[in-house]
């Protein structure tokens, strides 16, 4: 992922201060905190869901001095525990509400009274939901790579994307069976024979590759080299994709996000981005009032001048927040 950041981006900093938080239903969540702790809060939400912190190239979209940096692996990946795989009857556990859950208390851990979000991929849908729950707990919103986690997305890039890859769409396709491709892995992940869990997220991890590889800065190396990684990433992404990201009906984002109006909001996004077409963070413009979007034509689903956009934006916004005292 370093390759994908402009030489623009602030130095690398470790972490000052990391910690565990124990949740009520036997999760414990990594967390880190980088630099400034005078500086504006701001929370960074990975991608998957399951793909966690990884190596913390997220710190370096911050001026280091004027923000407090916050990361955390979200429940069931990265350094939180336990791992989806380890613990599959706990999987059901792991809802979208119950993340939000996770941030509130993760924000309350802190002694924040209000943060920036920052969310990429997934972690945009995470962001936004996040937001609408505790809307008087955001700053401000930025997202690349956009995602709302709607039924339509799930499907499109599980089963309409194949019109663009179909050498690869098929075969991955065949092997969920009769079942939609969600729901058909998400099954097949949860099999007791570890032989069947193994195939399946080798196949998904192929698909995930194939689908971002259409911009200039993604190849066709697998996602996720390590087979554990490999196997809980797909189990996780299967697990929410099959429920919609447990966001149905009237908890769609794109039907309430024009609740954000008054948190100032940027939306960055990949024309080449084919995995989440830029209808989506376009739909979410025209509904949030306030909000801003930029489509960089020449990326995909990442990429070094949606990075560099991203650092513009936090810079900008650096200015407009305020340090509210803790709560």
């Amino acid at each position: 992922m370093e390759a994908l950041y402009p030489s623009s981006v602030y130095p690398s900093i470790a972490p000052y201060r990391h910690g565990f938080l124990d949740r009520p239903d036997g999760n414990v969540l990594y967390w880190e905190a980088s630099g400034s702790p005078a500086g504006r809060p701001a929370l960074y939400l990975h991608g998957g869901p399951g793909s966690g912190l990884g190596q913390g190239a997220y710190r370096r979209k911050f001026n280091p001095n004027g923000y407090h940096i916050i990361g955390f692996d979200q429940r069931g990946c990265g350094r939180s525990t336990p791992w989806s795989i380890d613990a599959l009857n706990m999987l059901d556990t792991n809802t979208i509400q119950a993340q939000i859950e996770d941030i509130e208390a993760l924000r309350q851990h802190l002694g924040i009274e209000r943060w920036l979000l920052h969310g990429i991929s997934w972690g945009s849908t995470l962001a936004l939901a996040y937001a609408l729950e505790h809307p008087e707990r955001c700053s401000a919103v930025v997202l690349m790579a956009v995602t709302s986690g709607s039924r339509e997305e799930i499907d499109w890039i599980t089963d309409k994307i194949g019109w663009l890859f179909p050498e690869v769409w098929h075969d991955f396709a065949q092997h969920a069976g009769t079942l939609r491709p969600a729901e058909g892995y998400a099954k097949l992940l949860r099999d007791p024979d570890p032989s069947v869990r193994a195939r399946a997220a080798d196949l998904w991890d192929h698909w995930e590759t194939i689908h971002v590889s259409l911009g200039p800065y993604h190849g066709t190396e697998p996602l996720h080299p390590d087979r554990r990684q490999r196997e809980n990433f797909a189990t996780q992404v299967t697990h929410y994709w099959s429920h919609d990201c447990f966001l149905p009906g009237q908890l769609r984002i794109v039907d309430r996000i024009h609740q954000l109006e008054g948190i100032p909001g940027v939306l960055l996004h990949g024309r080449l981005d084919v995995s989440c077409p830029a209808e989506i963070p376009w739909r979410l413009w025209k509904r949030w009032p306030g909000s801003t979007l930029h489509i960089e034509e020449s990326e995909g689903h990442g990429g070094p001048i949606l990075a560099e956009r991203t650092i513009e934006a936090t810079d900008a916004l650096r200015a407009t927040i305020s340090i509210p005292t803790t709560s």
